[in-house]
């Protein structure tokens, strides 16, 4: 398998870094290299994958410079095009998880002529900070357990990288439905700059650009892409309740529901996850796909009968 990595430049001079993986004629770009590369990395079979870091994450540069950090997503839109133009390629199809997965419908109201078809794994809700009824949080002793323990003082003194750890430790536990699962969760930041002092940025940066969105139904018609929304019922960090509505709102969408799985579903379901995407980004909806007409699945049997 063809194989390469470096850096893209942006127009203001921040390189983001990529791996690209195979040859073929259809073009795939993930966002997060970090953290997607070694679970999605075999999704090259007629494709070209394209995996970066987003700037100031990962293995991109470090930005000193506030101005270049401070439209949060909206950057991330701009350096998405970015590594599209650079590779030359006419069309994408792309993946994004968590709150990248808001950002690549972002990128498809902006770039509609450049997006073939989008994934979103467990994607931020399309109303930052949406309180959803508690069915559709994932909200359980698990999330209690690590917000109480996130409560507790900090040792300012701690070393950062320290620090990291025991956070990232709580947080793989988080991420999935079966505590005995995160050890299945390999990959680490606490060995890179930009992801020790992720929070930071989050904060400042990324966080207020989401919060300052206003997406309408009626801003969400013009994403013509069809759109694949896949999201763990359990999910305690993006509420489920988030991934059925852009699957409601969205013109051209559908939802792969993974039971008992939380944020990172295809730790916890590889075979649902990996073979939804393979048959959607071959250009059919998979069989475990659902045209959602209610907010609430327990509703949607009734919003289903013509009686």
């Amino acid at each position: 398998m063809l194989s390469s990595q470096g850096f893209v430049t942006t127009e203001d001079g921040v390189r983001l870094f990529f791996q690209k993986l195979g040859d073929g004629p259809y073009a795939l770009i993930i966002p997060n290299a970090l953290h997607m590369f070694d679970s999605f990395r075999h999704l090259t079979q007629n494709r070209t994958v394209i995996f970066f870091d987003a700037r100031h994450r990962g293995n991109s540069d470090s930005v000193t410079d506030g101005s270049k950090l401070t439209r949060g997503i909206h950057h991330d839109v701009e350096d998405l095009e970015a590594v599209r133009s650079h590779f030359e390629f006419n069309k994408v199809d792309v993946i994004g998880h968590s709150y990248v997965g808001l950002m690549v419908i972002l990128y498809a109201l902006k770039y509609p002529a450049q997006v073939n078809r989008v994934v979103q794994i467990g994607p931020m809700e399309p109303t930052a900070g949406k309180q959803y009824p508690e069915h559709l949080t994932g909200a359980d002793a698990t999330l209690a357990a690590f917000l109480s323990k996130l409560a507790q003082p900090r040792n300012e003194s701690e070393d950062p990288k320290e620090a990291c750890r025991k956070f990232w430790a709580l947080l793989r536990v988080l991420m999935v439905a079966n505590p005995a699962d995160a050890d299945k969760i390999h990959w680490t930041p606490c060995d890179c700059p930009n992801e020790v002092n992720f929070m930071q940025h989050w904060t400042e940066n990324i966080l207020p650009s989401i919060q300052g969105l206003h997406l309408t139904e009626a801003e969400l018609s013009k994403v013509k892409s069809p759109v694949l929304t896949i999201h763990g019922a359990r999910d305690r960090q993006a509420p489920y309740g988030g991934g059925r509505e852009w699957a409601l709102m969205l013109p051209n969408a559908r939802l792969v529901t993974v039971e008992n799985a939380a944020h990172v579903p295809w730790i916890e379901d590889p075979e649902t996850v990996f073979g939804s995407i393979e048959t959607f980004l071959g250009g059919a909806w998979p069989e475990a796909a659902q045209t959602v007409v209610s907010l609430d699945p327990r509703t949607e049997s009734h919003a289903l009968d013509p009686g």
